[in-house]
């Protein structure tokens, strides 16, 4: 598939302060993009009146930003990683169930970050602290975890910024911490050669083609585990994060179909970790999510589903006890038969 291409990209006066920034820059003009040079930091998209046209106004936007001082206080991002590092919010994807609608703020714009250099800074205060990978036995061996696509898909807009391997190499020259991040696409070309010392696990995101319609914009599940399989033989770790979990008619045999596709190009890859995450929402996501993509075949009903309360004090709906552990057992036997080398992290 192409390579996404915003229909402009907007550039705030303090983003071409940056080095960073205005190589940004330099790679949109390349590409014939339209560059939009704003008079003050502040992004403000044109009103209109059909929601519809607004959202895919601000997916067809980037904007060359500051990350502001709160991106360089990390956040814990559990059970995926110790800390949570930004390089970008937004994606470009059009994902039916997309977890970012009602997390961020003002339309879905791609915002990526110009200042690096102090994101990097950061970083070290870090390292050695963190409950997941830093306190766990079986996981200490990856070092203090930094997770980079909580809100963002890197690799999807890799080719628009170069901020992904940037941050492969500035990891790959750092002892005891590791950057991990997960994606849709499959464009790795530009990664395979990178110092990065093993110090970066990247993760195909992937699900079933039966549910590839809530993943508009994205690259064939094929292609991206072709594209995890070279980043494999080049010495990077890697593992898959199967997700959402869609508990729709005909999920076994998806799912088992699934597994089975990984099995025949990962079974011997020794160093292969699996998230299993099931599809979950809330109110607000549902909300943003049923104006983004009208009409859709997603179930997000009550069927099957129960309600959960967050440690924020939110809610979220997930799928019931009995739902949940028909899941669970088929994935966990299903991953044991046909990837007996491969950790499981985690089940949500």
């Amino acid at each position: 598939m192409r390579p996404w291409l915003p229909r402009r990209v907007l550039v705030t006066p303090s983003a071409r302060d940056w080095a960073h920034g205005l190589q940004m820059l330099e790679r949109a003009e390349r590409l014939g993009i339209a560059v939009v040079e704003l008079k003050t930091d502040r992004i403000v998209m044109d009103r209109q009146v059909d929601e519809r046209r607004a959202y895919a106004d601000a997916k067809a936007t980037l904007a060359i930003v500051v990350a502001p001082p709160s991106k360089r206080k990390l956040e814990p991002i559990a059970p995926s990683a110790d800390w949570r590092v930004d390089l970008a919010a937004g994606c470009p994807a059009h994902c039916g169930y997309c977890y970012l609608a009602g997390s961020l703020k003002g339309p879905p714009i791609t915002r990526v970050y110009a200042n690096l250099d102090e994101i990097f800074g950061a970083i070290p205060a870090y390292i050695g602290n963190g409950t997941i990978t830093s306190r766990s036995a079986a996981r200490s061996h990856e070092g203090t975890t930094f997770e980079a696509s909580c809100y963002t898909d890197p690799l999807a807009i890799e080719h628009l910024t170069g901020s992904l391997a940037r941050t492969i190499a500035w990891f790959g020259r750092t002892e005891g911490a590791q950057l991990r991040f997960t994606t849709k696409f499959a464009d790795v070309g530009p990664l395979l050669a990178l110092d990065h010392g093993g110090h970066t696990r990247m993760r195909a995101s992937i699900n079933p083609s039966t549910y590839a319609r809530f993943e508009g914009g994205t690259a064939p599940v094929a292609a991206r585990l072709a594209a995890l399989k070279q980043m494999a033989d080049a010495g990077y770790p890697v593992g898959l994060t199967i997700a959402p979990i869609i508990a729709a008619d005909g999920w076994e045999q998806a799912y088992r179909g699934l597994i089975a596709d990984v099995a025949t190009l990962f079974a011997d890859v020794v160093d292969l970790t699996i998230e299993l995450i099931t599809h979950r929402f809330n109110p607000g996501s549902k909300a943003v999510l049923d104006t983004w993509y009208p009409g859709s075949a997603l179930d997000m009903t009550t069927t099957n589903r129960t309600i959960k309360r967050t440690k924020f004090g939110t809610e979220k709906t997930v799928y019931d006890a009995p739902t949940m552990k028909r899941l669970r057992s088929v994935f966990e036997a299903e991953i044991a038969a046909a990837l007996p080398l491969a950790r499981i992290l985690y089940w949500t």
